[in-house]
C-alpha cells in the first residue's frame, strides 16, 4: 500500500459514496426485476420502457428518452428488439418529418397486461423489504438526483 492512498480511503468509499450505494441498489433491484419479468419475456429495462408508450398520444423519441433518463442512442438501440417482436412501432411525426414517434401495438399492451401484475407483485415484495421506510421520500431524493432542477 501506498501512504498517499490508504485503506482507509477505501473504507471511506466503501461506507460514503452514494454512487457505489446507488449502483449497486440498481443492479440488485435490476436483477430482482428481470427475473421476475422473465416468464413473460421481457427485462425490468423494456418494461419500463413499453410502460412509458402507454399514453393517450405517442410520444416522440426524446420525450421517452428524458422520461427514462437515457441517450436517444441506447434509447434507438433499446427500442429495435422490441420493435421486432411487433410490440411498438417507430414512425415519423406528421408534423415533423425528422421527428420519430413511438407507439405501442395491441401485442405491445397485451404483453403489458400479462406483466403489471408480475411487475406489481415484485414490487409489493421490495415494499415489505424496506420495511416501511419512507418510499415517497426515498422516491423523492432519487428524483431529485436523476432531475436536478
Amino acid at each position: 500500500m501506498r501512504d498517499d492512498l490508504p485503506l482507509a480511503t477505501t473504507h471511506e468509499v466503501r461506507d460514503r459514496c452514494l454512487c457505489l450505494h446507488l449502483q449497486r441498489a440498481a443492479r440488485a433491484m435490476g436483477r430482482r426485476f428481470d427475473e421476475a419479468l422473465k416468464p413473460v419475456g421481457l427485462t425490468n429495462g423494456q418494461y419500463s420502457l413499453l410502460v412509458s408508450l402507454n399514453r393517450p398520444a405517442p410520444p416522440r423519441i426524446g420525450d421517452v428518452a428524458a422520461l427514462l433518463a437515457m441517450d436517444r442512442t441506447t434509447l434507438t438501440a433499446n427500442l429495435k428488439p422490441l420493435e421486432r417482436r411487433g410490440l411498438l412501432t417507430i414512425l415519423p411525426d406528421t408534423k415533423d418529418k425528422r421527428s420519430r414517434r413511438l407507439t405501442l401495438t395491441e401485442a405491445g399492451r397485451d404483453l403489458l397486461v400479462e406483466a403489471v401484475p408480475i411487475w406489481r407483485a415484485t414490487h409489493d415484495d421490495v415494499d415489505r423489504l424496506l420495511g416501511g421506510r419512507n418510499e415517497e421520500a426515498l422516491r423523492g431524493d432519487l428524483l431529485a438526483l436523476t432531475f436536478p432542477e
